[in-house]
């Protein structure tokens, strides 16, 4: 019988919130500019772009309110407060309708980047990698269970107990069915995929002591310490 060279790494997961079980991550996919002031403060117009994706590892998951050591290669580590939404279905091609009943639930999450990184890969035309896939970028809340797409609820991102972020779900440029049709038309997606929905405007530095909590009207809070 024929077997691994190397032990098989772990499965990441997800904490899912009022029960013991654990979500099991396969893929995670982002949405960059998904709201029209994040997308102005970010020198772009809105009215003009499709959404397009990034990725992270699925091991770059940050659970359970752990603490984040400040990332390495970076002066300028920024927070990004978004809803997560977790499929429990696959499928490509696919219309919104279709795509809003891949959907097993959501969570608060913060899409953590290396901002100083990302400006100099946009400045030479490289790829964003290094600065959105590190290890612990991917913060993420408790998934609660649904039966549809949320498509409204407030959003916050607090700072030492400031807010910096405050927007509403309902702010999207592409709301959540729309984003999953459209990823499906370009990889096929399957159980155990997250996808970060984009981040409204304040993005902002984070710093050695801050204490970042992203909330989610209807989603149980995530909270992040940087050490």
């Amino acid at each position: 019988m024929s077997g691994f060279v190397l032990p098989p790494a772990p499965t990441p997961s997800v904490p899912v919130a009022g029960e013991e079980t654990r979500f099991p991550v396969r893929r995670i996919f982002c949405v960059g500019r998904n709201y029209a002031d994040h997308a102005r403060e970010m020198g772009h117009d809105p009215d003009r772009e499709p959404p397009f994706f990034f990725t992270k590892p699925a091991d770059a998951l940050l659970t359970g309110d752990a603490d984040l050591p400040y990332p390495a290669a970076t002066a300028d580590l920024h927070f990004e407060g978004e809803l997560v939404v977790a499929l429990g279905a696959g499928g490509s091609d696919l219309s919104p309708d279709q795509a809003a009943g891949l959907i097993w639930g959501h969570a608060a999450g913060n899409d953590l980047t290396r901002r100083d990184l990302q400006a100099q890969a946009k400045a030479a035309g490289r790829p964003w990698d290094m600065a959105k896939g590190f290890d612990r970028s991917a913060v993420c809340g408790p998934i609660r269970r649904a039966t549809g797409p949320m498509q409204r609820g407030r959003l916050t991102l607090s700072v030492n107990g400031e807010i910096r972020q405050d927007s509403d779900l309902s702010a999207m440029i592409w709301p959540v069915a729309d984003i999953i049709a459209h990823l499906s038309r370009l990889v096929t997606l399957a159980p155990g995929d997250l996808i970060y929905t984009g981040t409204p405007a304040g993005v902002g530095a984070l710093r050695r002591g801050d204490v970042a909590t992203v909330a989610i009207e209807g989603l149980d809070p995530v909270t992040t310490r940087v050490v």
